[in-house]
């Protein structure tokens, strides 16, 4: 969507403390034939204009985006209310794409993963009704090995879901090759948590990945995004399958997922074809089935979406969506609001 109006850019600036003290700082999939060979092999992009900070702040622009280009008035899908939505693009690094997952606090703090194994940290931006306007206070850094070192090329880096247990503890799943680290809150080495047994394509393994308080404090959930295969994993006991997703269509892949609260669980699934483009769904389940759905597709505001994160507010929850560019410059960073009250 290049060719969209576009509208007045924020350069937003600043660095609060940071929350993850776990990872010292430092420093989707293809769509189609040309997509997946750059994701394999992102394109060069162009070198900031100044080097990252040592303690790796960077500025983040945040360019507004509409709902729908078309009816820039229009702020509603069925129960789901468009809460602002941006394009982040940075000057001061070439790091800021392919961003695969995302969790959010209630209090605006922002920590996202990247396919090439980077961490960001940042905290949102709202204007004085609630929407979301920009990003501030943004940190860029690498995930580290157990050795204390970045993890070395995308075969080791392809960073792809993020969870977060009650006791701060940080769960990351990798693709390519296939296995789930865990990041211990108090900032020891990762280390190895369990994870499926179960073969994974190579680009197409565990995209999906949240904890699940409900079912224990080392509870977590985690799917494959081919099949929208399921996980059911503890710390103390393995992974177990738990079924597959029902999906809108079998060409729709599972890449992100979110347990809520009231025993209700948010599934993001993705399909593309180069005639419809991106076609994007987020899926709440409850204990009986499926509860409501939000469907993105031209000629709305849509992109490679393979994040989503959900807080509280009154009377339901925000989800925040956000896009994985694929290091290409025919696709955008876009991080979404949109509030849904049942």
């Amino acid at each position: 969507m290049r060719g969209l109006l576009r509208r007045r850019a924020r350069h937003i600036g600043g660095s609060p403390p940071s929350p993850y003290p776990l990872l010292p700082l430092s420093g989707g999939r293809g769509l189609f034939l040309t997509i997946i060979l750059a994701a394999c092999a992102p394109a060069d992009a162009p070198l900031p204009r100044e080097p990252v900070a040592a303690d790796g702040t960077i500025r983040i622009i945040a360019e507004a985006l509409p709902l729908n280009p078309g009816n820039p008035d229009e702020t509603r899908i069925g129960r789901f209310t468009y809460a602002g939505g941006v394009a982040l693009t940075s000057e001061d690094t070439a790091r800021l794409h392919g961003l695969s997952d995302l969790l959010v606090e209630p209090d605006g703090r922002m920590l996202a993963v990247s396919d090439e194994g980077d961490l960001i940290e940042a905290r949102l931006v709202l204007d004085g009704a609630g929407r979301l306007t920009g990003v501030t206070g943004a940190k860029i850094r690498p995930l580290l090995g157990p050795d204390g070192q970045p993890l070395p090329g995308k075969l080791e880096a392809d960073s792809e879901g993020l969870a977060r247990l009650p006791n701060g503890d940080l769960l990351v799943s990798f693709e390519q090759r296939h296995r789930i680290w865990l990041y211990p809150a108090n900032g020891e080495p990762p280390r190895d948590a369990p994870a499926p047994q179960a073969q994974f394509p190579a680009n197409g393994g565990m995209e999906a990945l949240s904890g699940d308080p409900a079912a224990g404090p080392d509870a977590y959930l985690t799917g494959g995004e081919d099949g929208a295969q399921l996980f059911a994993c503890r710390l103390s006991g393995g992974c177990a399958p738990a079924g597959a997703l029902e999906r809108p269509g079998r060409e729709f892949g599972l890449v992100a997922v979110r347990r809520l609260p009231e025993g209700r669980t948010a599934y993001l699934l993705r399909a593309f074809d180069p005639l419809r483009g991106n076609r994007i769904v987020l899926k709440i389940d409850g204990p009986h089935g499926e509860v409501d759905r939000l469907e993105l597709a031209r000629p709305m505001t849509v992109d490679n979406f393979e994040a989503v994160a959900a807080v509280p507010i009154r009377g339901g929850l925000r989800f925040y969506l956000l896009s994985d560019d694929n290091f290409q410059k025919i696709q955008r960073t876009i991080l979404m609001a949109f509030d849904w009250r049942p």
